[in-house]
């Protein structure tokens, strides 16, 4: 075990919510430190983020002291230990020690208790068993401090049992390694995934959503999926074929553009050939309507854009909306191409940045003076004379929309008296 005061001088552990917390219970025999990502984010320069924090003290004692101190609690996991405190608007989880009495995934059994040496061996990473306390001072009992500063992620324990008790562990190696690894992933925990891999079936979809959209905005996200095709990981999670090179040309087209990581893009880019494919990752994670609507869109005839010159490009973003067209453009970019320098996909790509569509200016009005009665029939020359409007390349000239509007009409008066 190591403890080396590495953040004596974090500001965010020694002022504000965080140090008032650790003061709240720390004090009159109990102890406090905050623990998991925040101790590890900060041992690599990285911003804490959410901040947890574990204790000695029984959930029952951390709820009166907050009240006591007039500190909001929110009892979010209260049969496990986990109370959350509200301090100007921000929350901080906070946990009782505790340790596995049986372990069957998520709902493992727990005592409660007070050794921290126990409560860091039940973690899944060396790095996320890190605890720290008030003065700064860092706790290591699993040696996460070195892996933290190798960029090493790596199982505490025996892979194989830490993957046993929750196989959502194996996307989660990927996920870590991807944000906060280097180089291959480590050998051990690799090849336990690998035969854990079976054990994915028993997860839920919405857990295996959450876990692959974040492992796919991480920075690694190329080389971890690639790992994960590797080992046989991804299909029992897509139900389908997946497409690793797409996803690496998405996520250098992305930063080529300057863009911000999109995991429905990427998601798209690793899974979807066609809408079928599309439907059937939405429903095999139970992506969000948004999320579903969206790989759909994207997944629509894509390969169309490998032949658009710019006119037919204006078209398709006028119909599509800028959000639609650029997703589909940018998948499309990254399935048929394969370039990220290619000047032509670039510029379909910022084609929004540089026109904007403008509204149809034809109305019902329009064509009622030209003696079209309201009903079925006028619903349909709007969208001829919108095609007609399209193909034209969107004029605005009084005598080109007279002349679209009289076409459509005559064409609708010819239709009806076949």
């Amino acid at each position: 075990m190591s403890a080396e005061p590495i953040l004596a001088d974090a500001p965010w552990l020694i002022a504000g919510g965080t140090a008032r917390v650790l003061e709240l219970l720390g004090a009159d025999g109990e102890e406090a430190r905050v623990v998991g990502g925040a101790v590890r984010n900060a041992l690599l320069d990285l911003t804490p983020g959410d901040i947890d924090i574990a204790t000695t003290a029984l959930p029952e004692e951390v709820v009166r002291r907050a009240k006591a101190a007039g500190i909001k609690s929110v009892p979010t996991g209260i049969d496990h230990g986990t109370i959350t405190l509200v301090i100007d608007g921000h929350p901080y989880e906070v946990t009782t020690l505790r340790e596995d009495t049986e372990t069957f995934g998520r709902k493992a059994k727990v005592a409660f208790g007070r050794d921290w040496v126990k409560d860091a061996e039940r973690r899944d990473f060396t790095m996320n068993g890190l605890s720290v306390d008030a003065t700064g001072v860092v706790y290591d009992y699993v040696g996460g401090i070195a892996d933290a500063r190798a960029r090493r992620v790596r199982f505490i324990g025996d892979p194989d049992q830490r993957i046993a008790e929750d196989y959502l562990r194996i996307l989660r190696f990927f996920r870590i390694h991807a944000a906060f690894g280097a180089g291959e992933p480590d050998r051990d925990g690799y090849l336990a995934c690998i035969r854990g891999r079976a054990g994915l079936a028993n997860l839920s979809a919405e857990r295996v959503r959450m876990e692959m959209l974040k492992l796919l905005v991480a920075g690694g996200a190329s080389a971890a999926v690639l790992a994960m095709a590797e080992g046989g990981l991804l299909q029992a999670l897509t139900g389908g074929v997946v497409y690793t090179g797409p996803l690496a040309t998405m996520v250098a087209i992305e930063r080529a553009l300057g863009l911000p990581a999109s995991s429905t893009r990427r998601l798209a880019a690793l899974t979807v050939a066609v809408t079928e494919d599309a439907k059937r990752v939405a429903a095999r994670l139970r992506l969000s309507n948004t999320e579903a609507k969206a790989l759909d869109s994207m997944g629509h005839r894509w390969w169309r854009f490998a032949a658009k010159d710019e006119a037919n490009a204006r078209r398709l973003l006028y119909r599509l909306g800028a959000e639609r067209y650029h997703d589909r453009v940018l998948l499309g970019w990254a399935r048929a191409a394969g370039d990220v320098h290619s000047s032509r996909w670039r510029a379909l790509a910022e084609l929004p940045q540089r026109w904007t569509a403008p509204k149809f200016p034809l109305r019902a009005a329009d064509f009622i003076a030209r003696g079209m009665a309201e009903g079925p029939a006028l619903g349909h020359v709007l969208t001829l004379a919108e095609d007609a409007w399209l193909a034209a390349d969107f004029p605005l000239e009084e005598a080109a929309l007279a002349s679209i509007a009289d076409q459509a009409a005559a064409r609708v008066s010819r239709e009806r008296k076949m």
